[in-house]
């Protein structure tokens, strides 16, 4: 004759299974959040350096002299 199966064997087995795939996602989020993180900084370096040589190709030197 087969077992029944009780409303607390299904809780208990979602709630491992919820536990575990929790466990997993807290992994990603932090891995991913620091991977933000470092991403941001590169474009920001990456922007800085464009931004600079494109100023300095466009900038005007006015030489004032005195006679």
């Amino acid at each position: 004759m087969a077992q029944r199966i009780t409303r607390e064997d299904l809780e208990g087995k979602f709630r491992s299974v919820q536990t575990d795939l929790q466990a997993k996602v807290d992994d990603k989020k932090n891995s991913l959040a620091t991977a933000a993180v470092v991403g941001g900084v590169v474009l920001l370096i990456v922007f800085f350096i464009l931004g600079r040589r494109a100023g300095s190709k466009r900038t005007t030197f006015v030489e004032i002299r005195r006679v």
